[in-house]
């Protein structure tokens, strides 16, 4: 069966996607020196990362065509209205890469919010002895709950997250954030089209309106000359005093020395951060001293191997479609899953 990867992304991506799925011929323009037009002649399946399938692209591959495979958990890069106007099934294929950052991005605002680090060394030093209660059983307890009593935990619920770039992990964060009941705003070079803003359930704002409304800063941009330093003094100073700031991306969007001021200052509430700007992060540096923030060593990619489980994801869902087998995440007739 053969399938057009219409977007490899670099010279060994064709034949490292192949081992997880012998039987299935799988060829990209890149590789094979040829064009898609070339290359797209009786093929059973396209797929692509970010390069828009058109109607005329699925027109190109004839009749042999019976699938189109987002390698992306986006139903945006596709035209869907001409995929059912030839009724030809849409796939996704989540990424978990992405997801693993997503759950990262939430961790870190669950931390802040209910201040897990402090607690559970408050609870593992015994610090209620400072407060004048002693343990005594549940059922007959005459103190609070939160017997540490901790100022400033709150929930997500009805919380206004702001994404700063909305791509794929972005995409799986306020898809998490709105679980929790949180309101999502996002601000991206290129806006979203109004039906896609609305099957998220985000809405779109300028960069300085998305600064000053936001209960959380999560930002998920890549690092370019554009970017750098991105998050800077002025940045920092736009957000709400009882904001946090969150960073899943990379360490060089944020301007840190802005960032230790604003947070020994007071002017945010606090920040998570899993990414610096030099890795592992420095042992004598300043936001190693700060008590209002939540700090982790990279883990958002998660335990590795992500590009091995994105191939054989995608190869899986090939190979199902060679054999007759059910496709995995699916599109229905009206674009929902």
């Amino acid at each position: 069966m053969k399938a057009v990867l219409l977007d490899p992304t670099g010279r060994d991506d064709l034949e490292f996607i192949r081992k997880f799925g012998p039987g299935i011929d799988l060829v990209a323009p890149d590789a094979s020196g040829g064009s898609a037009d070339v290359l797209l002649p009786g093929a059973a399946a396209i797929v692509s990362r970010r390069v828009p399938v058109t109607g005329e692209l699925m027109d190109a591959a004839g009749g042999s065509l019976r699938l189109v495979q987002l390698w992306s958990g986006r139903r945006d890069r596709v035209d869907l209205a001409a995929a059912r106007a030839r009724a030809i099934p849409v796939a996704l294929m989540p990424q978990a890469g992405c997801i693993a950052v997503a759950e990262q991005t939430l961790l870190l605002m669950l931390g802040l919010s209910k201040k897990v680090v402090r607690g559970h060394e408050a609870t593992v030093g015994g610090a209620y002895r400072g407060l004048g209660v002693e343990p005594i059983r549940t059922e007959e307890r005459r103190h609070r709950f939160q017997w540490m009593q901790f100022p400033g935990i709150f929930e997500l619920h009805g919380r206004t997250l702001g994404l700063v770039g909305f791509g794929e992990i972005a995409t799986e964060v306020a898809r998490r954030a709105r679980a929790f009941g949180m309101e999502v705003v996002y601000w991206s070079r290129r806006r979203l089209e109004v039906e896609i803003e609305e099957e998220e359930g985000v809405r779109h704002r300028a960069l300085p309106d998305l600064l000053a409304e936001s209960d959380f800063v999560s930002l998920h941009v890549p690092l370019t000359a554009e970017t750098e330093r991105l998050v800077d003094a002025g940045a920092l100073a736009r957000m709400r005093p009882e904001a946090f700031l969150v960073n899943t991306c990379r360490g060089g969007v944020v301007d840190e020395d802005a960032l230790v001021e604003a947070l020994s200052s007071g002017r945010i509430a606090g920040a998570g951060l899993d990414v610096f700007l030099y890795e592992p992060v420095p042992h004598d540096h300043p936001l190693l001293r700060l008590e209002n923030v939540l700090l982790a060593p990279h883990l958002g990619g998660g335990s590795g191997g992500a590009r091995a489980k994105h191939a054989q994801d995608l190869m899986a869902n090939l190979a199902a479609l060679r054999e007759g087998r059910p496709v995995r995440h699916l599109l229905g007739r009206t674009g929902a899953e």
